[in-house]
């Protein structure tokens, strides 16, 4: 089983939920986080001043799979939330030991 770990823009969220659940997957994690990469913040102006946001808001969702899906989910993930510019995020692929399902116990594939 593989964590898929996607941090994207913000309002990119609905057409990576649509394709994710047209792919098959089941459910999904998403967190608000802030950061920054290559970009470095941005420039914005407030009542005539200018001031910079070094952090800027993001969107991390988490999607566990099992590792055939890893490819497809990656891939419908990149689609989606893909515009072009410099900010568009990244994607973390990390291996899952075990997975357990607190309120029956179920483990690995049957607790997703």
């Amino acid at each position: 089983m593989k964590k898929v770990e996607a941090i994207i823009r913000p309002f990119k969220l609905d057409e990576v939920k649509i394709a994710l659940v047209n792919a098959g997957v089941v459910g999904m994690t998403v967190s608000e986080v802030r950061g920054f990469g290559r970009q470095k913040g941005q420039t914005e102006r407030y009542r005539g001043s200018e001031y910079t946001v070094e952090f800027l808001q993001k969107l991390k969702v988490e999607i566990v799979v099992d590792d055939d899906m890893v490819d497809l989910v990656v891939d419908k993930v990149v689609a989606a939330a893909r515009t072009g510019e410099i900010g568009d995020g990244k994607i973390f692929i990390s291996s899952v030991n075990e997975i357990v399902r607190i309120r029956t116990g179920e483990k690995n594939l049957e607790a997703i």
